[in-house]
């Protein structure tokens, strides 16, 4: 007995076993898409509501567990009914919300049924039914717009089930064997594994700060300097920790493809250590398409022909050869097989120990991993948050929802010779922001869209009829983009409550918008932090602490520190600029000038390569018009541009790579990609020079930003443009000082550095500055460089 409760347990929930082993067919997103827009708080709702509709007997939300042992591990298969009918004939109910006519449904999807027949086996085995007793299983569908009903019951002996689940089993057992062997090598490799670098000052305290984080199942905070080498302080510690077995997978979140690109090389360094472990870089579904236009279908695609009956081989297959799987090896791996590159990567991830992944994979409710997060169940899983100043623009992104006005006209007028129905629904909708239109001057805030989403509805289950019966017809593309935005407008919609605003607005091509405006998505993120164990956010920008802990999560009791920088205070010269401004009241040619004379003054302290950041493309050209005739030939310029390419920015990039007579100046914006993510290393940049505090430009969102947390915590003008624009200027800052070698200078040039209201949120390393005029500047630099070694 002691030796059963000892063996490891292979854990997968009812509807990821049905899901996996029962597919089939092609891809094919003409048939799938209306079915697939499934909306999880929208059907838990209507869950709820059915369950409460019914009687005593009825008993909903009932967990259920098997365990199932084999010679060297437990095989779990666990999930939660949607109901048990407990009458003479014992009847496990399955609900699901989608949005289809249900006249269509011949019967029950078969994945859906196979959900419902392994909960009837799981409840009999733990009543111990005999063997031929009867058992109901019900199917209910509720069509989430209509919120009509319709019921497919069968009935089965319990013989017949268990003859039906472990057949299922068996033909998951090669993967659950795979799953223990693997687990083994994993966890063996993490005992002997060391931290691969001498450690830096304060990076030790930092390792064991997030290993301490991940015992107590905590969440921290992180702000580390530049150079404290959080990547592997972050990820050494989560090995670690799942080798304790105190977690099962680590999520890496990145919002940029570079920072991942760092996450994965410190993989590998722990692997050329002797870290056996499974790594997946997930890369966005566009990069990962073979096609021309990604349009997955059979028609379309001939990867998608069939792609469901080949795929577990080619998974299995690729987990048997490598160990890191990226882009080019699933491309590799997609052609022999043929089968969709992106579906196959999400299907390995499955399987792997680590993942690297955008925001998007875990946050965003349209995009996220449902393979690991649909069950709304908590994981062994851990969260490490890249550069997480990036994090609360996206939250807000992904958590609010736009509707623009002449859409609904143009998908009208596409539609109205194929379904008058449909039209019709969309003239409705246009009717109503039509009198919100009326209403609206510039921008006005909504107190209550309740008509306007009904007509949403009434709007999704026409779609959905007609989308039944029309595969295709000319328009369709413009039709799924905006029944999508509508589907997406309603699930947001219910999640309106104190953290939202709703407002209208007239765009600049004279368009009229709606926006369900997500003001401070802490909450919405927190449910899904809840899905793991332990999440760290870390950035060399995370301050101040206070505003990122409230805006990123809920809880009351995160850990927050701020690790050691690595570097002296020789290496910087961080400057002041007194007598200049970036402010609009004085935005003039006299104080350009003055601005250009500075950035003259600094670049000719030292022959090298310098950025100077802007905080607008405009702002930048007037100072660029000035700075140029001062300097003439002494100095090379290269000015970012907007919406610049791949190219064009390695391009520019690559200036700062040439040896050259004279200092090189790149004039970029703050906030831009220039702004934060490079790495120009030693002699490639020398000095930053910041112009201005970074604001946001006044806008109705602002001002709404301003008002919500004016009202919630007396900091509206801070949380809506003081910290935001800081971390700008942080990030911009932080491009100088890259390694121990580097030395540089930083220039902050606008007097309002000098108030108390900004200088409290300079980062520690940042205590020593100097304030100079154009006077005193050459001085000062002069005494920096002279002291070079």
């Amino acid at each position: 007995m002691q030796e059963q409760t000892e063996k490891q347990n292979i854990k997968i929930s009812v509807r990821n076993l049905v899901e996996f082993i029962l597919r089939s067919g092609d891809i094919d997103n003409r048939k799938s898409r209306v079915m697939q827009a499934e909306a999880m708080q929208e059907g838990s709702r209507v869950h709820r509501k059915i369950q409460r509709r019914m009687g005593a007997s009825y008993h909903a939300e009932v967990p259920l567990k098997i365990e199932i042992p084999r010679e060297n591990y437990q095989f779990v298969i666990e999930g939660r009914a949607d109901g048990i009918i407990k009458e003479e004939l014992i009847t496990i109910d399955e609900i699901k919300g989608i949005y289809m006519d249900l006249s269509y449904l011949e019967g029950p999807v078969t994945v859906h049924l196979a959900q419902a027949k392994c909960y009837a086996y799981m409840y009999a085995q733990k009543e111990r039914f005999a063997p031929d007793v009867q058992m109901g299983v019900q199917m209910t569908y509720c069509n989430l717009d209509t919120e009509e009903i319709r019921r497919f019951v069968s009935h089965y002996t319990v013989q017949e089930l268990a003859d039906w689940f472990l057949g299922i089993v068996a033909e998951y057992e090669k993967w659950a064997d795979f799953q223990y062997q693997w687990r083994c090598k994993r966890q063996a490799s993490i005992q002997k594994l060391e931290f691969p670098f001498d450690y830096r000052e304060g990076q030790r305290e930092l390792a064991s700060d997030v290993y301490r984080t991940i015992y107590r199942k905590k969440n921290l905070f992180i702000q580390a300097p530049t150079g404290t080498g959080k990547t592997m302080s972050t990820i050494y510690p989560s090995v670690r920790a799942v080798g304790e077995g105190l977690a099962e997978k680590i999520f890496y979140l990145t919002a940029k493809s570079i920072t991942a690109t760092v996450a994965l090389d410190a993989f590998r360094i722990l692997g050329g250590k002797g870290y056996q472990a499974k790594t997946v870089l997930i890369t966005a579904k566009e990069k990962m398409c073979v096609c021309e236009e990604m349009d997955c279908n059979p028609q379309n695609c001939p990867y998608a022909e069939g792609h469901f009956d080949r795929v577990n081989d080619a998974v299995f297959e690729l987990l048997q050869k490598e160990e890191i799987f990226t882009r080019e090896i699933f491309l590799e791996q997609a052609h022999r097989h043929r089968v969709c590159p992106f579906e196959l990567c999400l299907d390995t991830a499955s399987w792997a120990d680590n993942i690297i992944c955008d925001y998007n994979y875990v946050f965003d409710p349209n995009v996220y991993l449902r393979r690991f997060f649909a069950e709304g169940t908590k994981e062994e899983y851990l969260f490490l948050v890249d550069e997480a100043h990036n994090l609360v623009e996206r939250a807000r992104s992904m958590y609010s929802a736009v509707l623009v006005k002449e859409d609904f006209l143009a998908v009208k007028k596409l539609v109205k010779p194929y379904s008058k129905k449909v039209a019709a629904e969309l003239e409705k909708c246009n009717k109503i922001l039509l009198a919100y239109k009326r209403e609206c001057e510039d921008y006005q805030i909504c107190e209550n869209i309740s008509n306007f989403a009904f007509a949403l509805m009434r709007f999704g289950a026409a779609a959905d009829t007609f989308l039944q019966k029309s595969t295709e017809f000319p328009g369709k593309k413009e039709f799924l983009d905006l029944y999508l935005k509508v589907r997406h407008f309603l699930n947001m919609y219910e999640r309106l409550d104190e953290h939202y605003v709703i407002y209208t607005q007239f765009l600049e091509n004279h368009s009229f918008m709606i926006k369900l405006f997500c003001v401070d998505p802490a909450l919405n993120l927190q449910e899904c932090l809840d899905k793991g164990r332990s999440t760290v956010f870390f950035s060399a920008t995370l301050l101040p602490i206070q505003y990122y802990k409230k805006l990123l999560s809920t809880k009351e009791d995160n850990y927050a520190i701020y690790a050691k920088t690595a570097f002296s205070k020789e290496q910087s010269c961080l400057l002041i600029g007194d007598g200049v401004s970036s402010k609009y009241t004085r935005r003039n040619r006299m104080e350009f000038q003055n601005i250009a004379k500075y950035i003259q003054k600094i670049v000719s302290a030292k022959n090298g390569n310098y950025m100077v950041f802007f905080p607008s493309y405009r702002f930048l050209e007037q100072v660029y018009e000035e700075f140029f005739p001062m300097m003439g030939e002494q100095t090379d310029c290269i000015v970012q541009t907007t919406g610049m390419k791949e190219e064009e920015r390695e391009e520019f990039l690559g200036e700062f790579e040439k040896e050259r007579k004279h200092s090189l100046v790149g004039f970029c914006v703050m906030g831009g990609i220039f702004g934060e993510g490079i790495d120009l290393k030693e002699e490639l940049l020398i000095g930053a020079i910041v112009v201005g505090t970074g604001l946001p430009q006044v806008g109705q969102e602002r001002e709404i930003l301003r008002q919500y947390f004016e009202t919630h915590s007396g900091e509206g003008f801070d949380y809506a443009y003081r910290y935001p624009g800081m971390n700008k200027v942080l990030q911009a800052a932080g491009r100088v000082i890259r390694t121990k070698e580097d030395r540089g200078v930083i220039a902050l040039l606008d007097e309002r550095f000098l108030q108390w209201e900004y200088r409290r949120l300079f980062p520690r390393e940042w205590e020593e500055y100097t304030v100079c005029s154009h006077e005193s500047v050459s001085n000062v630099l002069k005494n920096f460089w002279g002291g070079q070694k």
